[in-house]
Parts: C-alpha cells; sequence; structure tokens
C-alpha cells in the first residue's frame, strides 16, 4: 500500500500567485514560500534524522543539506506524497564530499508523507524522519505543488 501512486496533482496557480522563493528554517523546523520578499505560507515541517548534527556531508548521513538550491523538477509518483526535487548537492557540496571520500548523495526532496501513511497529518513533524528531505503534510503538499514552480531558489538554513 505504502508504494500506491497518488492521484493527479492540483495544478499550478497563476503566476502571479506562485512564491519566487523558499525558506526553511532548520532549527525551527519551518519553511516559508515567498512572493516579493512577503510570507505567503508557512509550513511546520520535518527534516533528515540526523538534521540536528548539521548540515548534509554524505550520502546516507540523514542530515538535510544547508545552503542556496533550486527546485528543478517533480515527481508526481514518488515514494512520498508528490515531491519537488531540490538541486543538491551544489558542485561545492560535491567536491567537498568527494575530498572526504565520500559521495554527497542526492535526491533531496520536499515532499508529503509516505504513499498510504497520510492518516499521520500532523503529528509526522514530532519526530525527524526522513533521510534528508523536507517533509510536510499531504495537504500541505498539495498546496505547495499548485504554489512552487520550477526553478523556484530554496535557501536552508541551520
Amino acid at each position: 500500500m505504502a508504494r500506491i501512486a497518488p492521484g493527479d496533482p492540483p495544478a499550478a496557480l497563476e503566476a502571479d500567485r506562485q512564491a519566487d522563493e523558499i525558506h526553511v528554517y532548520k532549527a525551527s523546523r519551518r519553511m516559508d514560500l515567498l512572493r516579493a520578499h512577503q510570507v505567503i505560507a508557512s509550513y511546520r515541517i520535518s527534516l533528515g534524522r540526523g538534521a540536528n548534527a548539521g548540515a548534509k556531508q554524505r550520502e546516507g548521513d540523514g542530515r538535510t543539506p544547508v545552503g542556496t538550491y533550486a527546485i528543478d523538477w517533480r515527481n508526481r509518483r514518488s515514494f512520498d506524497y508528490l515531491s519537488l526535487h531540490i538541486s543538491y548537492p551544489s558542485p561545492e557540496d560535491s567536491q567537498r564530499a568527494k575530498s572526504a571520500g565520500y559521495s554527497a548523495g542526492g535526491n533531496i526532496m520536499v515532499h508529503g508523507l509516505p504513499n498510504g501513511w497520510g492518516w499521520l497529518g500532523g503529528i509526522h513533524h514530532l519526530w525527524d524522519w526522513t533521510d534528508g528531505c523536507i517533509a510536510v503534510t499531504n495537504s500541505q503538499m498539495r498546496e505547495i505543488w499548485a504554489l512552487v514552480p520550477n526553478g523556484t531558489p530554496i535557501t536552508i538554513e541551520p
């Protein structure tokens, strides 16, 4: 049941209603969508299970990255309810990991709950459970999907 993909995602909102930047605040477990530097939506989030240990350093560390990236593609049939891909790793992230003898990892997303687990709703934020991603409820993910176009910059702060 957890691998059953959701139905059709919502349509994108009109361009003048969409976000033009995303800010993630790891310490307060909050993600804001902004348009013209004004917050248009704010969400309580869960992060990677190693989020309190700092920025992502390598594949498998369970940490959420820190830095400025972009939403570069989306997956309507992902393991988790809808997902927006974050352009991690940057060239700097890759070089840092390579210098340390590791892979930087990748496939960092903003996503909903695992398919079939939507009933968890808002209690999912009581612990950090992802592999390094940013998680919201399924209803929030539908809203984010409609508000965030590909190419939107996302800044993830400690």
